[in-house]
């Protein structure tokens, strides 16, 4: 049974930016990222969101998994989305210690740093679940 994990992030690593997927955005992430550079929420989302029906995602280069990532890492970092800014603490990796453990080919956080009980992240993990509704089944 997982009682807990340690995780800390390691200077100068964006493995979780270059893993392959889209990032998924809140109407506040919108928001956030379109003040942090100085555009007006519609005028962001012209620019940088792919929308559907019920989902909103950031558009993917073509070449790359993300727009913001530079060589020094997120260039918006401090409005980053909530995807990201959770990240490892997705419901998917803190379900077992076997999901966790496997984070560590990925993340060479996983396993730095001070113990986390295992209730916390499982709470962290339960924003993902309030934000993206659509994505994680109740």
């Amino acid at each position: 049974m997982l009682k807990g994990v340690r995780f800390a992030c390691q200077p100068g690593c964006t493995n979780c930016c270059r893993r392959r997927g889209y990032v998924y955005l809140t109407e506040e992430d919108i928001g956030r990222a379109a003040l942090y550079l100085g555009m007006s929420a519609p005028e962001f989302e012209g620019k940088y969101v792919y929308r559907t029906r019920h989902l909103r995602r950031l558009r993917k280069p073509r070449h790359a998994e993300c727009q913001f990532l530079l060589e020094g890492g997120c260039s918006i970092h401090p409005a980053k989305p909530t995807q990201c800014r959770l990240f490892p603490f997705w419901p998917e990796f803190v379900a077992t210690a076997d999901t966790w453990n496997e984070l560590r080919e990925l993340c060479p956080g996983i396993g730095q740093g001070p113990l986390i009980r295992i209730q916390a992240a499982r709470q962290i993990a339960s924003e993902m679940v309030t934000a993206y509704p659509e994505t994680y089944v109740r």
